[in-house]
């Protein structure tokens, strides 16, 4: 389970972890320390019936009530002297400013608090947490604000020293990682690459952060609910506007199970050691252009070979943790062509999984006409390509690689006030792009 924090300002938190033991005839739970020490223990019985001879039943709904209650018999241990409950990046802004304001981004996509309504009571009534609501629910939150709000009075002496940095240095409200990634890529001017969302407004465009997983990021004027598709979030990535994040649960991780779980992928090496290539996939790449021998799209290698990626569950939009994944059209063979043809068939899989998102996003209202990608899989020619031909949109790479930094930096801007909104940063901020064109149809 996770830490509890009784995170009090200036001193150091006294971290415990809660271990929860079911057996055959009770539950147990135990409050440990960081360094394994255990301080102390509570233990509930489970109820055994035995309706016949050799037959016996027990009650889930029994064993969930004492699992929940020898947990709460550490209650006065750890979590009445918790004095804050925060997300690792709200928890970053406190050391830093030692400010307990919020950042609407993580309140909202991952502590169901809503803006401008702010806390649900009854739902943390209803999970047997209303202990939380004392105080205008100051250790979850009292206080919020929009990403890249100032916070306090910036930087504290302490946090300075630490940083090697001024105090009272503007601190910025956070962002989640791919939130920050987004941020980094969406707004940006690119006028003069007649792209079509040249000229029209902000929620014309989709942000692609794309890694060993994949978030896929929407704004909207107006809150849009797409089924499947988390959200709407208010303010959650751009302040006053709604956020709507799909994603794939494996992307960069499925891609390489696929490759390295390959019988060939020995043989794979081998070739790489040989011709001095460290990098898998641009070797892949190449290979597939040459078996496509310049006489056909290299999409077309991959027409007998198809995949089903829910490796890992489906998060967008079918929003089904319990698939699983799929291959179609194996053959004996167990060459290193086989392991391009299947690693080929992936990446389509999870393009076609991209457009599959699209389309439920812009069933449910969203008008996006260009996919701006950032994250570890973006340097994979490949993969952008192949998002460009499955999506039928234009694909846009900024020169700057780090999104994620970028967009930190973005908030820091506007914490410091040189800028007075994202928004107008966004404007003002020059960025160099290189774009990569639907060509799948023009063959």
């Amino acid at each position: 389970m996770c830490p509890l924090h009784p995170a009090l300002p200036h001193m150091m938190a006294e971290v415990f972890y809660v271990g929860v033991d079911v057996g055959t005839a009770s539950v147990r739970a135990a409050l440990v320390t960081r360094d394994g020490l255990l301080k102390s223990t509570s233990e509930e019985p489970i109820s055994i019936w035995e309706p016949q001879s050799d037959h016996y039943v027990q009650s889930s709904t029994e064993i969930w009530d004492k699992c929940c209650t020898v947990v709460k018999n550490l209650k006065e241990s750890c979590w009445n002297k918790a004095a804050h409950f925060l997300d690792l990046p709200d928890f970053l802004s406190w050391k830093a400013t030692g400010c307990l304001t919020r950042s609407l981004c993580t309140l909202v996509c991952k502590w169901t608090y809503c803006p401008p309504d702010g806390w649900d009571a009854s739902f943390w009534t209803m999970i047997g947490l209303e202990d939380l609501l004392e105080n205008n629910f100051s250790k979850i939150g009292s206080v919020t604000c929009p990403p890249g709000s100032p916070l306090g009075d910036g930087l504290t002496q302490e946090a300075a020293a630490d940083l090697g940095l001024e105090p009272t240095t503007a601190v910025g409200a956070s962002l989640i990682d791919a939130h920050a990634g987004g941020l980094g890529v969406i707004g940006a001017d690119v006028k003069g690459f007649h792209l079509p969302c040249e000229d029209q407004p902000i929620t014309s465009r989709m942000a692609m952060i794309c890694g060993t997983s994949s978030c896929h990021m929407a704004i909207s004027q107006q809150p849009l609910f797409v089924p499947g598709v988390w959200g709407p979030y208010l303010s959650a990535m751009v302040p006053n506007l709604w956020l709507n994040e799909g994603g794939q649960s494996a992307t960069g991780r499925l891609i390489d199970h696929m490759v390295k779980g390959h019988t060939a992928y020995t043989q794979l090496q081998e070739q790489i050691q040989q011709r001095s290539d460290d990098n898998i996939y641009s070797y892949l790449n190449n290979h597939l252009s040459l078996m496509a021998n310049s006489h056909s799209a290299v999409d077309l290698l991959g027409s007998s070979l198809h995949v089903w990626p829910d490796f890992h569950g489906n998060r967008s939009p079918l929003a089904d943790p319990t698939l699983k994944g799929m291959v179609v059209g194996l053959s004996f063979s167990q060459t290193v062509d086989d392991l391009a043809l299947l690693y080929l068939a992936t990446v389509q899989a999870l393009a076609l999984g991209t457009f599959h998102i699209l389309e439920a996003m812009k069933e449910a209202g969203h008008d996006i006409r260009t996919l701006f990608l950032c994250g570890g899989l973006s340097k994979n020619a490949l993969f952008v390509q192949i998002h460009a031909n499955a999506t039928g949109l234009p694909v846009v790479l900024p020169d700057q690689t780090e999104a994620v930094l970028v967009g930190a930096a973005v908030l820091g801007a506007c914490a410091s006030q040189d800028y007075s909104t994202i928004q107008v940063m966004h404007t003002n901020t020059q960025y160099q792009y290189q774009q990569w064109s639907n060509c799948y149809f023009k063959h």
